[in-house]
Parts: structure tokens; C-alpha cells; sequence
């Protein structure tokens, strides 16, 4: 019997997220979905990450009707989704009560896989996102799967044993399925064999899964050496179709349909043409860039920062910028660059360098780092930029930051302010987490239904 490995479609978010700061809107999609239904992937990601804020903030679209739209037209392919753990999908920790009601109206609205990750791999921060994933499969009568998620990186303190003894606290902890997520693609060949075969050894049949990205040229050559010592379930960052044709080359089954993924990327083309020819898709992005070996960064984290220089009439300041990255790193403890983290160091590199002094302004997001409200930090931080963000000498909390502040008004607090504009949980939810962009887009939507309603039978 052939070995298989099997396939995630990731087109839909980590692509657009990573290429275009998704700016993806539902529609320029919505034609291809039945026809992706019919594909056979392993999943498709295609909730999560920055797609809830940029849904809000840029696309005027409700992403829980987007969400419950995507899994109506694609019935029979798990809808996947990444979820920040505490951070829920945006910029701080939130509440156990508000991040068990996000998963709970996830599952509600049609997700199948929960990732769940912590951008300091802080596994305390996915304890709570977990039980409600299990708690919720049940109330709602589907098996939805829970994901545990690394953030990979590389620094002098992440090593291979780290990382197995990391995936075996998962294990533990009752996540499904394991993922390595190389978000900036700095992974190598050597690396990979060395970390699945290690990772696979010590946990035994879980599902284990690779994400990797393209940005340093290596994404094809890791996921192959990854999927000699054994991976179960791969990323499609390289290209979906090049990697099915490469692995039927090896007698290894993916499950897909060769006619249908040909369809979606013909599909495709013509978009990313698009968005290229719109400037939405800067060159830079989809650039092989050997420089992120020493960077670190992602490429979601890249293309925010291409269009924030851009705002700012800055581009001129991108390559000092980029070295500075490593040097903020290194004073945070070596956090890997994931979301919120990757925005965190990436502003602050871009603050230095446009201030023309380090540290004359730090943002309240570094701050709260500082203070310990986003985990513990894998190594030792700057004792100079320690004290002169808490005072000399004090300390961080040393407590899960969660333990130390509910309220237990988050829905109370939110249903009051938004009024009449919440017609629902979802709505409610959306404010919590983007109060500003939420109300934005909420009273947009009441006008544009009381405007509809101010035509007479006769006009119409």
C-alpha cells in the first residue's frame, strides 16, 4: 500500500495573509469554493489569523458570515482555522470566559479544526482555547479537532530536544494533531529531517504536520526531507499542484484530485494578476529573500511591513529596518515572530530606526511584554530595557496574566455599548475583540439597511 500524505490548502488565508495582508475579499473567491469542495485536501485553512480584523477593518464583510458562507459551499472538506490561544485573533490576552464563548462560536458557525498556538510557546495559554474545543465538540454533536501548534523558530535557545519535549507536553495535554509552524520559512532541509524524525519518534502515531513558507527559497526542498522522516500532513505554501505532482513521483497517495486542484489554480491566476497589477501584492512579497535567515520574518509580518513604510512615505527605511529586527529580537528574549509578537518586534525595529534613537519611544504592546502579560519569554530579555521599562530591579509577574484579571463583563460591557446594533453573540464577539473596526462596520451595516428601507414599494 502506498504511504500517504496528506494536504492542507492554505490559499485562503496564510496566502492571502502573507501575499496581499489579506486583503482577499469573499467574493473574488466565492465561484471556486464548490469546486474546492471536490479537491480532496486534508483541509482548507481559510479562517483565522489576520482574517477576522481584516474582514472588519478593510473588506466592510462580517467574517462570521463569511466563515458560515465558506463552509455551506464546501460541505464535505474540513474548514481549518488559527486561533492565537489567549490572544484569541488580536493583540492581547483576553479573558477564559471570552476566549471559551470565541471557540465555542467558531464550532457554531462551521469551523472543523482549531489550531492553536501561543506565539511564545507558553503552553499555558492554550489550556483554555483546548477545553472548550473538547467541551463544545460535544455540545454541538461534531468531532472538531483540536491542533496543537508550535512556533517555530531558531535562536540560542531553541533546539531540538526543546521542540520534542514541546510536542510531547501536547500530547499530554490532549491535542489531536501536532504542527511545526515555520511562519518565516527559515527552516532548512537538515532541520527538518532531524526535528520530524525526533518528533515522531517520541510521540508515537499522532498526526504530526509541517508549515512552512516560501520567503527563503527552502519551503520545497524542507517539506521533501520532512516528508522522507515521516511528516503525516503537510502546508501547501509551495505551490499545491507542484507538490502533487512531485509526490505521485515517489509512489506517495495525497488523496487529491488532479483535475480539481488543476481547476482552482487556473482559477487563481488571474487574481493574483490582479492584485499584482492593483499594487496589492507587492513584489517584494512573493520575492525569494535568503536575507530572512538572519531576519526571521514571516511573511504576513513583511507585507504589513512593505505597506505601513508605504503609508508612511518610508520605503526608503525598509533595509535598516529589517536589520534592526534581529537586534529588538535578541532584547526580548528571542521571541519567535509570530502573531502578535512578529508586529510587536516588527513596529518597534520600524520606531527605532524612523526615531533615529532605540527606545526613545516604546509601544505599550512592548510594555506589557516587559510587564509578563504575554507569557514567558524562551530567554533572558535586555536588563537595561528591563529596568527602564518596570524600574530598576523589578520583576515581571511571574503568574499566567489571566489568573490575575477577569471581570467577567466582557459580554455585558460589549452588549451595552454596541445597543441596537448587536443582533447577535457574533456581534458581540466581533466588538470584543475589534471594538473600534466592530462598531465601524456595525453601523454601516444598520445604514445600509435603514437606507434600503426608506424606498417606498412604488421606487422599488
Amino acid at each position: 500500500m502506498a504511504r500517504k500524505v496528506m494536504i492542507t490548502e492554505t490559499v485562503l488565508r496564510d496566502a492571502n495573509q502573507s501575499l496581499m495582508a489579506t486583503r482577499l475579499p469573499y467574493k473574488d473567491f466565492a465561484d471556486i469554493l464548490s469546486t474546492m469542495d471536490q479537491a480532496g485536501y486534508y483541509s482548507v485553512e481559510c479562517w483565522g489569523g489576520a482574517t477576522f480584523d481584516s474582514c472588519l477593518r478593510y473588506l466592510g464583510e462580517d467574517p462570521w458570515e463569511r466563515l458560515r458562507n465558506i463552509k455551506k459551499a464546501m460541505p464535505n472538506t474540513k474548514t481549518q482555522m488559527l486561533l492565537r490561544g489567549q490572544n484569541l485573533l488580536g493583540y492581547k490576552h483576553y479573558h477564559d470566559d471570552v476566549v471559551e464563548k470565541f471557540v465555542e462560536l467558531s464550532i457554531k458557525n462551521g469551523i472543523d479544526i482549531i489550531r492553536i498556538f501561543d506565539a511564545l510557546n507558553d503552553f499555558r495559554n492554550l489550556e483554555t482555547a483546548l477545553a472548550a474545543v473538547k467541551k463544545y465538540s460535544e455540545v454541538y454533536g461534531r468531532h472538531v479537532i483540536a491542533s496543537g501548534c508550535i512556533s517555530y523558530t531558531q535562536s540560542p535557545v531553541h533546539t531540538v530536544e526543546k521542540y520534542v519535549e514541546m510536542c510531547k507536553t501536547l500530547v499530554k495535554m490532549g491535542f489531536e494533531t501536532l504542527c511545526l509552524k515555520d511562519m518565516a520559512g527559515t527552516m532548512s532541509p537538515y532541520e527538518a529531517e532531524g526535528l520530524i524524525k525526533g518528533i515522531k519518534s517520541a510521540v508515537g502515531d499522532i498526526p504530526v504536520i509541517l508549515h512552512t513558507h516560501c520567503t527563503t527559497g527552502m519551503a520545497y526542498m524542507t517539506i521533501t526531507k520532512a516528508i522522507e522522516a515521516g511528516v503525516d500532513v503537510i502546508d501547501c505554501e509551495p505551490a499545491t499542484e507542484t507538490m502533487f505532482y512531485a509526490l505521485g513521483q515517489y509512489g506517495i497517495d495525497t488523496g487529491l484530485n488532479e483535475a480539481v486542484i488543476n481547476k482552482v489554480n487556473d482559477y487563481f491566476k488571474p487574481i493574483k494578476q490582479k492584485y499584482i497589477d492593483a499594487g496589492t501584492i507587492n513584489p517584494k512579497s512573493m520575492a525569494t529573500d535568503s536575507q530572512a535567515l538572519v531576519y526571521k520574518v514571516p511573511g504576513g509580518m513583511l507585507s504589513n511591513m512593505i505597506a505601513n513604510l508605504k503609508d508612511m512615505n518610508a520605503m526608503d527605511k525598509f533595509d535598516e529596518a529589517l536589520k534592526e529586527i534581529p537586534a529588538v529580537r535578541k532584547d526580548l528574549g528571542y521571541p519567535p515572530l509570530v502573531t502578535p509578537l512578529s508586529q510587536m518586534v516588527g513596529n518597534q525595529a520600524v520606531t527605532n530606526v524612523l526615531v533615529g534613537e532605540r527606545y526613545k519611544n516604546i509601544s505599550n504592546e512592548v510594555k506589557n511584554y516587559f510587564k509578563g502579560e504575554y507569557g514567558i519569554a524562551p530567554d533572558a530579555v535586555s536588563a537595561e530595557l528591563q529596568d527602564k521599562i518596570l524600574g530598576a530591579g523589578n520583576l515581571p509577574i511571574d503568574c499566567r496574566i489571566e489568573d490575575s484579571k477577569r471581570t467577567g463583563k466582557d459580554f455585558e460591557d460589549a452588549k451595552a455599548a454596541l445597543g441596537d446594533l448587536a443582533r447577535s453573540e457574533e456581534d458581540i464577539m466581533s466588538y470584543i475583540c475589534f471594538p473600534k473596526q466592530a462598531t465601524e462596520f456595525l453601523e454601516k451595516r444598520k445604514a445600509a439597511e435603514e437606507n434600503v428601507c426608506t424606498y417606498s414599494i412604488e421606487e422599488i
